[in-house]
């Protein structure tokens, strides 16, 4: 359920899926295969660690049937993701844009720190 003052603010976006990050609940949302999950700021990073991990090389040489898919079930969340290799794909493309947009942010805020803010 999402909080009704919630502030969402789109991150990254692709075809198949986005990030929203939620300044009031310290959180990221994320919208795949038809499905929101909340994610806090560290389990979104753990996840993304989870979803780089698997091994897609494996699972396209494994000729067993079973070696389609792989099952994550992310940390906190009631969600499990049931992903086939194009799934995995898609979902790193979008959380690798998404951290790269968390990163730019922070180095963007950190070098508006250091600026003064008059030039006068």
């Amino acid at each position: 359920m999402v909080c009704p003052l919630a502030n969402f603010e789109e991150l990254y976006r692709t075809d198949h899926g986005a990030v929203y990050q939620c300044s009031r609940q310290n959180c990221y949302w994320l919208e795949f295969a038809g499905d929101t999950t909340a994610f806090k700021v560290g389990d979104f990073l753990s996840f993304k660690k989870k979803i780089d991990a698997i091994d897609v090389s494996a699972m396209i040489i494994n000729p067993s049937r079973t070696a389609d898919f792989t099952i994550v079930m992310p940390f906190r969340t009631p969600r499990c993701f049931v992903l086939y290799i194009n799934d995995v794909l898609n979902l790193r493309e979008l959380l690798n844009g998404a951290k790269f947009m968390i990163e730019l942010n922070s180095v963007v805020n950190e070098c508006l720190k250091r600026t003064p803010h008059s030039l006068v």
